[in-house]
């Protein structure tokens, strides 16, 4: 799997899928489902049914924070 660039991470919609939001975080996907059913996820998750939505502009702040630049 790719790691996300920061063109890609800036081009997203206000929520994205658990899946971009593992990928940007270099997570598997067993692994971000697993955080977020257990609400332990590194940024704000909305759960809709079945579905997990993460909040795009907490996953750039969290990014922002980890881009080896500090």
């Amino acid at each position: 799997m790719e790691p996300m660039t920061h063109e890609e991470l800036a081009a997203l919609p206000t929520t994205t899928t658990i899946e971009t939001a593992a990928r940007a975080l270099g997570l598997g996907r067993t692994r971000a489902y697993q955080l977020a059913r257990e609400n332990r996820f590194p940024c704000k998750v909305i759960r809709i049914g079945a579905t997990y939505r993460v909040v795009t502009a907490d996953l750039q702040l969290l990014m922002a924070g980890t881009d080896g630049s500090s």
